[in-house]
């Protein structure tokens, strides 16, 4: 008796997740021109704060390549002011 209730639960539970997958959700409504252009403003601004971003962090990183990477002139050292030889 245990076994059949169990079955009986578990293939109603198999039924109602595969009857859910299945299910269609209204279509959403369409977007109005305010909204349209809300959002293409929203999307404008966006870009132009990225391409900020990675201006300044190109700008660092170019500094940082000098900072390390000796692009500045060599400062003399003091045999090779000397003048001896």
């Amino acid at each position: 008796m245990k076994k059949t209730i169990i079955a009986v639960l578990a293939a109603g539970l198999a039924i109602g997740s595969i009857a859910g997958l299945h299910a269609k959700l209204p279509a959403a409504p369409a977007k109005s021109d305010a909204e349209k252009a809300a959002a293409a403003d929203k999307a404008a601004a966006a870009k132009a704060k990225d391409a900020e971003q990675l201006g300044q962090a190109q700008d660092k990183a170019v500094a940082n390549y000098k900072k390390n990477k000796g692009m500045e002139e060599p400062k003399p050292t003091p045999a090779s002011t000397s003048g001896k030889k």
